[in-house]
């Protein structure tokens, strides 16, 4: 299941995604790198978001091992 930071940087990727996209279609240089930034700053905060969740299945894991 996603946790909150995956969901948020999920979200941004798609927003830059379509900033960049308005930013070439209307040869706007600003628009179109300010896009691609968020799209970073998104993948960067959903690859936490993933190893969160890693983290806190493993120590889930040990507890579950460790409780029996």
């Amino acid at each position: 299941m996603w946790n909150k930071d995956e969901i948020r940087g999920k979200a941004d990727q798609a927003k830059g995604k379509a900033k960049e996209n308005i930013g070439k279609m209307t040869d706007d240089e600003r628009l179109r790198d300010e896009g691609a930034a968020q799209q970073g700053a998104g993948k960067a905060e959903e690859v936490i978001g993933k190893g969160r969740r890693q983290v806190g299945n493993a120590i889930k894991d040990l507890g579950d091992k460790v409780g029996h």
